[in-house]
């Protein structure tokens, strides 16, 4: 640890037996004698994450009626209901690249190759895979030098990057929104157990499936290891921080739990396979693992590990099954409802199961102190998907919103922009309060307006 007098170093970490451990903001990381506002201010970053679900929305459930502030949230958002000041709804973005474009089918792999690139993949399901470089790839060049990691990948659903995943498209584009570069994509890591030891450090020997076999049936908890370093901390510490502290490491040792328990239940039901190259830690069902990798995304924002991240909820195209809440049928086949009542309510069904997982996002965020707000204040949440409806495959009037503290943006309004407004307009927005100011992203025009 680096302590000097009363003053903690924002990068001080916990460390023992090789494990680290990132914290929190501390009080006691504002310089003496600073100005307490000011120092706080500098202290809290601004940070940038990227929600993404697939196969679209049904959008009268989703699209409020009323503009403006007097706006209700329809069936579909109504789990945001009590963050109505921390949301933003946007009405008449488009994601002109998602279209056909002369290339035929394809509409998923374009939709989540674009929605983020602002740029027409091109149709090949070879190795010559070409879109653009994302919002957060964008961020996350020009900052991410600031924190361990310069961003973020994280899913719920694995996928292929080889091979033909749509209609001549490779599976690499409905399988990534995140792009480094125009050809290279980051696959979202969907592994709880690995992302937790991608934050927080895993043993040399993490990669020999005997050894850490042996070191699961003896496995201590990470706090454990830096429970030297934690007492000593402690003893800097004034009675406010030693409450944050308290909470940090409880939250934690929670994540931590629910990865356990997972494992356990995984290999009482046969899940896992001993021989696995990574130890299985995905939930069987899709809330408690969104919401355990939310827990590590609130985990990694709130200890500055880093300051954007994607997150797909399911890759796009998905068929995966939501039997939990009486939707037995795969996602991506009632999405072409072809009008039919029952299949549309039940679209709605599964796109209000995902607004409930982003409320437990957000939820979090609200309730974790940072700096002179929370981590809600400090960031920018968008959330969305490149297709509209799922039986029409279309790529305009995009279902798409924006949550944060009111230092970010004007918050609590349904917006409505003219039809040919592109989403990369709202990126560029995004880019600007991260102190990134860019001039175009794909097929931007200028900024959003009516944000700030």
């Amino acid at each position: 640890m680096i302590v000097t007098g009363k003053h903690l170093s924002r990068r001080t970490l916990l460390r023992g037996m090789g494990a680290a451990v990132a914290l929190p903001f501390f009080d006691a990381m504002t310089p003496a004698f600073a100005a307490t506002t000011s120092a706080v201010k500098k202290t809290s970053p601004a940070r940038m994450v990227f929600a993404y679900v697939p196969n679209g929305i049904d959008m009268p459930n989703w699209t409020p009626a009323a503009d403006g502030a007097a706006f209700e949230f329809p069936e579909i958002l109504q789990p945001l209901a009590s963050l109505k000041d921390n949301v933003l709804v946007f009405t008449g973005l488009m994601d002109h690249n998602g279209m056909e474009l002369g290339d035929g089918p394809g509409d998923h792999a374009r939709a989540a190759a674009s929605f983020l690139t602002g740029v027409h993949p091109k149709k090949t399901a070879g190795s010559d895979i070409q879109a653009g470089v994302s919002v957060d790839q964008v961020a996350a060049q020009r900052i991410g030098k600031a924190t361990r990691l310069a961003s973020l990948e994280l899913g719920c659903e694995d996928g292929h990057q080889a091979g033909n995943c749509d209609s001549g498209y490779s599976c690499a584009y409905v399988n990534s929104i995140s792009w480094r570069t125009p050809t290279v994509p980051n696959p979202p890591q969907v592994n709880p157990r690995s992302v937790f030891e991608m934050l927080f450090g895993a043993s040399e020997d993490a990669a020999d499936p005997a050894m850490r076999s042996r070191r699961a049936q003896f496995r201590t908890s990470i706090l454990d290891f830096v429970a030297d370093d934690t007492r000593r901390l402690q003893g800097d510490l004034g009675p406010t921080d030693r409450r944050k502290l308290d909470e940090y490491l409880s939250a934690i040792r929670e994540v931590e739990r629910q990865i356990e328990m997972t494992e356990k239940r995984n290999k009482e039901t046969g899940v896992v396979v001993p021989s696995m190259a990574e130890p299985d830690g995905i939930p069987l069902e899709f809330a408690p693992h969104a919401r355990l990798m939310f827990d590590l995304l609130t985990i990694a924002l709130q200890t500055d590990t880093t300051r954007v991240a994607t997150f797909m909820l399911a890759r796009e195209g998905s068929n995966r099954s939501y039997r939990e809440i009486g939707v037995p049928e795969g996602h991506h086949g009632i999405s072409h409802h072809r009008n039919d009542p029952a299949l549309i309510a039940k679209i709605a069904k599964i796109n209000r199961h995902h607004i409930e997982q982003f409320a437990y996002f957000l939820g979090k965020l609200k309730s974790t102190p940072d700096g002179d707000g929370t981590l809600l204040d400090h960031t920018m949440v968008a959330y969305g998907s490149g297709i509209s409806d799922g039986n029409r495959h279309n790529h305009d009037d995009l279902p798409v919103l924006l949550a944060g503290g009111s230092a970010m943006f004007r918050t609590g309004k349904h917006i409505r922009y003219t039809t040919s407004t592109p989403v990369a307009n709202l990126y560029l927005s995004m880019l600007d309060r991260m102190g990134v100011p860019t001039e175009t992203l794909g097929d931007s025009t200028g900024k959003l307006q009516h944000l700030f």
